[in-house]
């Protein structure tokens, strides 16, 4: 796909992905317990994420007919297009449901397994990250890229923890040192805007594992149009395959990954 048609389509995203955040946003502090579903343990869901996602799919079918979708509700499943929308209809579930003001609406654009377009909207802020490939990365039209940030003893680490993970004693050592290295470690409960967070430099660097591809695609493609480097915990390129996380700007990639990543595979 070209960057003029990637341009193109992703500013007429824009307006869908904001629907379904209006729609999110009315719904706060309406959702009653009876209305709450538990998908496993400490994952909930409402009406609200599926009707979020049922608005996205409406609007990003008529735009972009031949494309399929993975969609964390499982309101359509149609994984095998060379086209594919990759979307959260509400990332930070448990936030919005305790009424913590940080959650979003994740879209990304994959064309033949390469990312194309995305866009975090922080539903709350009404602060609407995006970027599309080669174009740039954008919060609410003005442009943003990663933190100048050059040590780690300066960097903000954002982080987030599995609830259930086989990995939780590499965890623990990589919390413990960043905890004594990093100027500060921060979990805020929304990988998408974790994301976002390093492409405006808010975060100088993001690390989380056991995630889902729609928690990554919209937020990963934006850390990389601001300049920013994004990969598996393992270091590989694969992220959205394998799972897991690192974002960091590019003068704490080497750093972080030798924090992050050289721990993680030696105790594979």
């Amino acid at each position: 796909m070209r960057d003029k048609d990637c341009k193109i389509l992703c500013e007429a995203c824009l307006p869908a992905v904001r629907r379904a955040g209006a729609f999110i946003k009315d719904e706060l502090g309406r959702v009653a317990v009876g209305d709450i579903e538990i998908k496993a343990k400490n994952s909930l869901v409402s009406y609200v994420d599926k009707t979020a996602e049922e608005i996205l799919v409406s609007d990003l079918q008529v735009l972009l007919p031949s494309a399929g979708f993975i969609t964390e509700e499982e309101t359509v499943t149609q994984g095998g297009a060379a086209e594919l929308w990759i979307i959260d209809p509400l990332d930070g579930t448990n936030n919005f449901l305790h009424g913590i003001p940080h959650f979003a609406v994740s879209v990304g654009l994959q064309v033949d397994g390469d990312l194309q377009v995305g866009i975090v909207l922080d539903v709350m802020r009404d602060e609407c990250f995006f970027a599309w490939k080669g174009g740039g990365a954008y919060l609410n039209g003005q442009h943003i890229s990663v933190s100048p940030t050059k040590h780690l003893s300066d960097a903000i680490i954002g982080t987030g923890f599995p609830y259930l993970s086989s990995e939780t004693h590499k965890l623990k050592t990589i919390l413990t040192d960043l905890m004594v290295s990093a100027r500060g470690v921060r979990r805020l409960g929304a990988a998408a805007l974790d994301l976002a967070y390093v492409a405006c430099g808010r975060f100088d660097a993001y690390y989380e594992a056991r995630l889902s591809s729609w928690d990554m695609a919209g937020g990963a493609l934006i850390v990389s149009e601001a300049g920013g480097k994004v990969c598996a915990l393992d270091g590989s390129p694969d992220f959205l395959t394998k799972g897991s996380v690192l974002a960091s700007n590019l003068h704490l990639k080497t750093i972080v990954q030798d924090k992050i990543c050289n721990v993680w595979r030696a105790e594979q």
